[in-house]
């Protein structure tokens, strides 16, 4: 089987809602994702001979992914204050509502679905919160 790895980073805050713990509080990551896919065949003819997939496509696919959460507020929804909302997108905030708890596992699973929308052959998604822990989701 052959297996292609990529990378890619956005920088974005959240919070843990009912977490009993400094993570309840907003805060910052450097959030990398690595994503892998693999196949057991090389494709066969065209520009694209004797590669699983395009690094390039993977790169960009990852790449838009993980643009969309760059610079932004990430958090679950009904976790904010209606009137704290108001005054975010008041202030011009960038603000992403998930329907799941902004944790690395979960963001592990989003990313995974996002590139398996794309139609690429993801296998793994690790998500590094910070350079020394990390959720992996695999289906």
């Amino acid at each position: 089987m052959y297996v292609l790895k990529a990378n890619a980073a956005f920088d974005s805050a959240h919070f843990l809602y009912g977490y009993e713990g400094k993570c309840a509080n907003i805060h910052g990551h450097r959030w990398v994702i690595e994503a892998e896919v693999s196949g057991d065949n090389l494709q066969q003819e065209g520009t694209q001979r004797g590669m699983l997939i395009d690094f390039g496509d993977l790169k960009n696919a990852l790449r838009s992914l993980a643009d969309n959460f760059d610079h932004a507020l990430i958090y679950e929804k009904g976790s904010l204050r209606e009137k704290t909302l108001q005054a975010l997108n008041e202030e011009g905030f960038r603000l992403i509502e998930l329907h799941c708890r902004p944790t690395a596992e979960n963001l592990a699973k989003l990313f995974y679905e996002g590139l398996k929308w794309k139609c690429l052959p993801v296998t793994r998604i690790t998500v590094y919160e910070t350079p020394d822990n990390c959720a992996v989701y695999e289906e």
